[in-house]
């Protein structure tokens, strides 16, 4: 591994040293997304928020052949990792995949990272953890991921980090759309259509997606067909509004572990959606934002296992320009979640329910936010929450954003994170009605650094993340909060154009675990670059995971791999690009999720369509 790291720093000086060399005969920089929504409640230049944030673009997004967006997040975001068990499709409950950790926050399952989509939370109101396979690449046009709490903003279950999805609209007068179509190895499958109009202040996006696979292993078929629908309306240069609503339908089966004698476990049928409605304001000294939204989904499972859930609620804040450089928030929000859980196939047939009931959470939030000589920005937040059952917590968070000179800057953060029980802890199995909310604190520092007009950033952060109440299973199977959590690690990030055809981007993070995280790597580096030659564009991709423990069972098992990827694409017209891509080119053998191997080689091909 160290190796490796040694290696991917000393290319990364080649490439550095070159550009600094051709810098003059350079007319193009990297695109950097400045301006972020997310860990502030107004748009702000990044380097100004005293948080830690990665952005993926859109740009980035559209280079992979990926359709579940969670994939793509794992090598770009630093400190972030996703699992995975096959081709496509991570599925839900036993076997499956998608569970999401940053810093080592996350759980199993995943209730200890925020998914927000366009800003509202994303979670199954029964489990409290995010759908991975709902969230698909074509409908989004960015992702803001916070490393580190978020909860003082968002609330509960941004305790390890957010991850806002932020949903694509039509910028672009009159009417445009694409199309792609994938076939590949064990008939893999993937058709997606998109198109948009926009006239008048008026604008509409819509677009469907369906993906199938026989997989790699028996019994590890995967089917999605998904729809989404967003409209805007400009009513003038102070307001404006947006509604939009996603439907999903997933099929798979838990193709078992790939042990002696082990039997496949159970097929699911699952449907999530969602719809919301948002009004946003913005004059001179003022801006705020009206949300309402609702979150629900049924799942059946093959053993009898039947649930309805729901996620609703209201978000606002307003924010106030008193004088130069100076933004204060205030917030409120409330949320309702819960719904029903039975097994239909219990009691000889005649059905047995588990929980069928609803919690609700209110929170109100000050933020405060001040630029000073424009150079430091300082800021701070407290938020209240109240839970019905367990009473109130109080959430601060502070931190600076110092801009030493045109290129360099230097950030630090001290901030809680928290995340309420679910209802499945609370009042399903093995359930403890007197739990209280996880709570941990993170402290971190970083510094930010651009080279050669903006041809090359560095961005370096060290972290502390301490906490010492996690819900924990006991040795009687039931929950405590006691988990101990305290890890600490550094996170790197660079972006570069070696020349003006050829972008480059690293990230590395290394985390000390004092207790043991499942699925989380001490080392994870990832080594991407883009070529492109008149019609022609090359993506190449390498992937290091050094020391992860993928066994969810007591037993620590340590894995280690490297993965690397490659993609070809020809422009044969304005309207029509030719691809083919190889994933596992080194064709290796791992699993992420032991017991469950991962694809060996495989290769896809593809048309992608524009009009």
């Amino acid at each position: 591994m160290k190796k490796l790291v040694i290696s991917a720093i000393v290319f990364v000086s080649v490439f550095s040293g070159w550009a600094q060399h051709t810098e003059n005969q350079l007319n193009d920089t990297i695109k950097i997304e400045e301006v972020v929504v997310t860990g502030t409640p107004v748009k702000v230049h990044r380097n100004n928020v005293p948080l830690a944030i990665s952005v993926v673009s859109r740009e980035q997004i559209a280079e992979s052949t990926e359709s579940a967006l969670l994939p793509l997040l794992s090598g770009q975001v630093p400190g972030l990792f996703v699992t995975e068990r096959g081709i496509t499709g991570f599925g839900v409950a036993t076997g499956s995949a998608g569970q999401i950790t940053i810093r080592g926050i996350g759980g199993n399952p995943t209730t200890g990272v925020l998914m927000l989509i366009d800003g509202h939370p994303q979670f199954m109101g029964i489990m409290g953890h995010p759908l991975p396979d709902s969230y698909i690449a074509s409908d989004v046009e960015r992702v803001e991921v916070i490393r580190g709490p978020g909860s003082t903003l968002y609330g509960s279950n941004a305790m390890g980090g957010v991850i806002n999805i932020i949903t694509r609209q039509q910028n672009q007068n009159g009417i445009n759309g694409k199309a792609m179509l994938l076939y590949g190895s064990y008939n893999t499958q993937k058709y997606s259509g998109s198109a948009g109009y926009r006239n008048n202040g008026f604008s509409l996006f819509g677009s469907v997606n369906h993906d199938r696979t026989d997989g790699h292993r028996d019994n590890s078929d995967f089917k999605i067909t998904n729809g989404y629908l967003k409209t805007g309306y400009q009513f003038n240069e102070h307001l404006s509004a947006s509604a939009d609503i996603s439907l999903a339908n997933f099929k798979t089966t838990d193709p078992g572990p790939d042990t002696l004698n082990a039997i496949p476990g159970s097929g699911l049928d699952i449907l999530r959606g969602y719809w919301s409605l948002t009004v946003d304001n913005a004059f001179k000294k003022t801006s705020g934002s009206l949300k309402f939204f609702h979150n629900f989904g049924e799942h059946d499972v093959t053993d009898g296992f039947h649930s309805t859930d729901n996620n609703y609620g209201v978000n606002f804040f307003q924010a106030f320009h008193f004088f130069e450089g100076n933004s204060l928030t205030l917030g409120i929000d409330h949320i309702r979640y819960g719904g029903m859980a039975e097994n239909t196939k219990a009691m000889n047939g005649q059905g047995m329910v588990f929980a069928d009931t609803t919690v609700y959470e209110i929170g109100v939030y000050g933020f405060v936010q001040q630029t000073l000589a424009k150079k430091l920005t300082l800021n701070a937040g407290l938020r209240l929450q109240d839970h019905k059952i367990y009473g109130n917590e109080w959430i601060p968070s502070g931190g600076f954003a110092l801009k030493i000179d045109s290129k360099t800057s230097w950030k630090g953060n001290i901030s809680k994170g928290f995340r309420s029980p679910t209802i499945r802890e609370l009042f399903m199995w093995n359930h403890n009605p007197n739990l209280q909310p996880e709570k941990i604190m993170n402290y971190e520092t970083g510094i930010y650094r651009s080279f050669f007009h903006s041809k090359m950033n560095i961005e370096l952060t060290g972290f502390y993340v301490k906490g010492d109440n996690l819900i924990v299973t006991g040795t009687m199977g039931n929950l405590y909060n006691s988990g101990l959590v305290d890890n600490k690690g550094i996170e790197l990030a660079i972006t570069g154009k070696a020349k003006q055809n050829l972008d480059y981007n690293l990230s590395y993070s290394y985390i000390d675990m004092k207790n043991p995280v499942v699925s989380t790597p001490k080392h994870n580096l990832y080594l991407g670059a883009t070529y492109r030659w008149k019609k022609c564009k090359l993506n190449a991709s390498l992937r290091q995971i050094a020391d992860m423990d993928n066994d969810v069972s007591p037993t620590v098992n340590l894995e280690s791999y490297t993965v690397v990827d490659a993609k070809f694409s020809w422009k044969a017209s304005r309207f029509a690009e030719w691809f083919v891509s190889c994933e596992n080119l080194l064709d290796q053998q791992y699993a992420i999720n032991r017991y469950y191997p991962m694809p060996r080689t495989t290769i896809f091909s593809g048309l992608n369509l524009n009009f």
